[in-house]
């Protein structure tokens, strides 16, 4: 089978479900992260046979080899994406199309298997259908979804691997922000950086986080809440923080943000909050931006916001930008209006509470 035609799911399901009220009583205060459902969807990859042996089981540990590629050699990539309970009480996914597309970028890129669309969907749709009961209903919250692949075939040496396993795990989420969206603080590293021209920057993978968490560790230090990373030639262009996109508001309405050379991560919310802002009537422009001109320009009250964005916070005001230099604020420590608007709609059309004029919002279920 070489996965060009949807394969079909065996459904091994949990022997014993978990029980309503325990399920309700964790989905009261899940966090992030730390309370997944019952199931998890595995796919296999060989390059003998291509994609086969899909299957839904309960959630719990992959059997490996200690030899096993990617423990050695990092290949490995991921995608993050969420299922909502929409207004009319139906399950949507916001642009799973585009998690879709961006795998298959961050595989090529990793001398991984492309997997197909459709049969990347069907594992998403199959685990939201299994799992349904998971999916909170509260304001903000929802169900995150992590689509994986890594190299499983068992040897040392650098080459690709000719096994992969590719799986889809679950996890309810509620709203980051308990009362509100709250101006974050971030901190400029000035010693590491997070991707160069030619390298991973681009692609989803798991090594571009692990290369920011040093610099991530020195930002909690100083206070700060994130790390806000610079180009790799010049050391004075912003790139992105750590696991984010990131916005510039001017005072006449216009919207800055870093181009995608190849160095950061083409954002799904970045892209939205891109056409969201148009259709708005700012002109946004995509263009270097260098921390001398973030300083000024707050200093002289031209820059008026400043946001971050991702799949899990959505959209996230900074108010102030740290370094061994000092600091500086920008506005007047609130989150900002064009923030906060743009904030309110994309979650307004995710949930299904307002018109979806470019037709991102899928049903599920």
């Amino acid at each position: 089978m070489t996965g060009g035609d949807i394969l079909g799911f065996q459904r091994n399901l949990a022997p014993t479900p978990v029980s309503d009220a325990e399920r309700e009583a964790l989905l009261v205060n899940p966090g992030f992260g730390k309370v997944f459902t019952e199931h998890m969807v595995t796919v296999r990859y060989a390059d003998s046979k291509g994609w086969y042996d899909a299957r839904v089981e309960p959630f719990g540990p992959i059997p490996m080899s200690p030899a096993t590629a990617v423990l050695h050699y990092a290949q490995e990539i991921f995608e993050g994406m969420k299922a909502y309970r929409s207004s009319d009480g139906g399950v949507t996914l916001f642009r799973p199309d585009a998690n879709a597309r961006r795998f298959r970028d961050s595989a090529r890129r990793m001398a991984m298997p492309e997997i197909p669309e459709e049969l990347f969907l069907g594992a998403v749709r199959e685990l939201v259908t299994v799992d349904e009961k998971w999916i909170p209903g509260q304001a903000e919250s929802s169900l995150y979804l992590r689509p994986y692949m890594i190299a499983s075939e068992v040897f040392l040496g650098v080459r690709p691997s000719a096994e992969y396993l590719f799986g889809v795990i679950a996890c309810p989420v509620g709203a980051y922000f308990k009362g509100g969206p709250t101006p974050i603080k971030l901190w400029i590293s000035e010693e590491y950086t997070r991707a160069a021209p030619g390298g991973t920057g681009a692609a989803k993978c798991g090594g571009n986080y692990a290369t920011s968490l040093v610099a991530q560790a020195e930002a909690t230090r100083e206070g700060c809440d994130q790390v806000v990373f610079l180009d790799t030639t010049e050391r004075k262009y912003v790139d992105e923080l750590g696991g984010m996109n990131i916005f510039f508001v001017y005072d006449d309405g216009t919207l800055v943000t870093p181009p995608l050379t190849g160095t950061i991560l083409p954002g799904i919310t970045r892209d939205s909050i891109i056409q969201l802002a148009r259709d708005a009537g700012h002109q946004v422009v995509e263009r270097p931006y260098s921390v001398d001109e973030w300083r000024a320009d707050a200093g002289n009250g031209r820059l008026r916001e400043v946001f971050a964005c991702g799949t899990a916070a959505v959209v996230t005001p900074v108010g102030t930008l740290r370094s061994a230099a000092g600091e500086f604020s920008v506005g007047d420590g609130t989150p900002g209006e064009v923030t906060l608007k743009l904030r309110a709609q994309l979650l307004d059309i995710q949930q299904g509470r307002a018109k979806d004029p470019h037709g991102w919002v899928q049903k599920a279920l």
